[in-house]
């Protein structure tokens, strides 16, 4: 499958309907386990998702209907399989500003991709605590929380470079059986200064870390999108994973 092929651009004009669907959380999920774990059948998502079959059957209906999933190879004749159509969901964000709807799908998507990045660092810590994962991943794994001073256009380029080493070291090491899943929530999110919002404790107050992955204390204070499409969860989620991987 192409780089074309992976990605689903939505458009909030012409995908309305698909992005009205796809704010269920329970179809972001959904469709992020495809992502992940691959083709599935409405009982194995029942499982693991604590939903009830025929709710997961119906979901799935809805996601195949907006071309989200689709069948895949049957495993038996008892009950349909289906499989992700696309790997990532992106989209613009000054587009999806437009309408209510599209901006309501911006809101589930990334609460979907926030509860993908918990469930991920509880699995990647249980994993190392009982040895599934090697000890080689212990030092490159981690979250990195810093507040950089950045131009739209230095932000811009961040996400494109990111993007495209991410798509290098991807092809690089897709045959290599070392390889795991790595979860990457990604976010660029600018913030008014300080004396344009009301002074209160807040989220980046309590962001201003400056911790970077291995736990060191960075130079900068503290801790999706421009022009360019982005991923979304699991939804992109690869992701949720998402919409992670999760939309």
């Amino acid at each position: 499958m192409t780089g074309d092929e992976r990605r689903r651009v939505l458009d909030p004009e012409q995908d309305a309907a698909a992005l009205k669907a796809l704010t269920h959380p329970l179809r972001i999920r959904m469709l992020g386990l495809l992502r992940l774990d691959g083709p599935a059948t409405a009982s194995e998502l029942a499982v693991r998702t604590g939903e009830s079959s025929a709710s997961t059957s119906y979901h799935l209906r809805v996601l195949a209907k907006y071309a989200f999933v689709a069948e895949a190879d049957h495993r038996d004749g008892r009950e349909r399989r289906w499989r992700a159509v696309h790997s990532v969901t992106s989209w613009n964000n000054a587009a999806m500003e437009a309408s209510p709807a599209s901006r309501a799908f911006l809101g589930a998507a990334r609460t979907a991709q926030l509860e993908h990045l918990a469930e991920a660092l509880a699995q990647h810590e249980a994993d190392l605590a009982a040895g599934r994962l090697g000890q080689e991943w212990l030092e490159p794994s981690g979250i990195s929380d810093l507040v950089p001073r950045l131009t739209p256009e230095s932000l811009t380029e961040l996400w494109e470079a990111f993007g495209r080493k991410l798509t290098e070291l991807t092809a690089r090491d897709a045959d290599d059986p070392r390889a795991a899943h790595v979860v990457l929530v990604t976010a660029g999110l600018p913030l008014a200064p300080r004396g344009h919002r009301p002074d209160r404790d807040g989220a980046a107050g309590r962001a201003a870390s400056g911790t970077e992955a291995g736990g060191e204390a960075g130079a900068e204070p503290g801790s999706d999108r421009g022009p360019a499409p982005r991923t979304g969860p699991a939804a992109d989620t690869d992701a949720v994973p998402g919409t992670g991987p999760a939309a």
